[in-house]
């Protein structure tokens, strides 16, 4: 069974021309975590996602998958 992509941040940080260990650099996170939501094998608490929304400049639904059946 494939897990559903829950979150698009590997695809907003691609747009975005930043890494994941940048992003986990600035959250303060360690990338294993960050890889971890960048391929939706775990996903970001509501304040991560918000945090990485604001660094991203994007808006939080922006990082989430917007065709959830």
């Amino acid at each position: 069974m494939a897990s559903k992509n829950l979150n698009r941040i590997k695809v907003v940080l691609a747009d975005k021309q930043r890494t994941n260990k940048w992003l986990a650099e600035q959250l303060g996170k360690d990338k294993t975590t960050i890889s971890k939501w960048c391929t939706n094998s775990s996903q970001p608490d509501l304040e991560s996602l918000m945090k990485t929304a604001k660094l991203l400049e994007v808006e939080v639904a922006d990082l989430l998958r917007d065709n959830i059946e």
